[in-house]
């Protein structure tokens, strides 16, 4: 991370994350008489693959569904053609990220400079956009955004857009 604050190098933290229309309200406090509802309905997910910095600056790629290694690998060869200096990705080990595919990728993104790192199993406590997504679950996204899926994503679609400006953790 210091060669990253010297700016001699672009760190990344890799991750996606699921939405669906079940609320994330893990705990809140309510008048017995006035309870606070939300529907929960099982219908489509949305999945979001998001590459952050310590400064919060997030680069995102949401999809109806799920990600397969084939739709990361895409998303990857985008963002490496934005790279400037040498860059670093840190995932983690979901199987999307360890696929003979994806595997055989990596060379070919080191070449232009970007190398992936995986962070050692069963740690999603190193990965700081475990941390960002925790923000936007359960403190960004209004209770509306569960009403139907439309809201879902549109709500979705804004709170990514605000990461880093109305939307910020401070990491340093």
């Amino acid at each position: 991370m210091d060669l990253d604050r010297a700016d001699y190098i672009d760190l990344y933290f890799g991750d996606e994350s699921h939405f669906g229309l079940n609320p994330n309200v893990p705990y809140a406090w309510q008048h017995k008489d006035n309870p606070i509802l939300l529907p929960s309905k099982k219908a489509q997910k949305l999945s979001v693959f998001g590459l952050m910095n310590l400064d919060c600056k997030l680069y995102s790629k949401m999809v109806i569904g799920g990600f397969k290694s084939i739709d990361l690998i895409a998303y990857l060869d985008e963002f490496v053609q934005t790279i400037t200096k040498r860059t670093i990705l840190i995932l983690d080990n979901a199987p999307i990220h360890r696929s003979k595919i994806f595997k055989a990728k990596k060379k070919l993104w080191e070449k232009a400079d970007m190398y992936v790192y995986f962070l050692p199993p069963y740690s999603p406590e190193l990965n700081k956009i475990e941390i960002l997504w925790r923000f936007v679950k359960y403190q960004w996204l209004p209770f509306d955004a569960f009403t139907n899926f439309k809201n879902l994503k549109q709500r979705l679609d804004e709170v990514l857009k605000n990461i880093g400006t109305k939307c910020s953790i401070k990491f340093y």
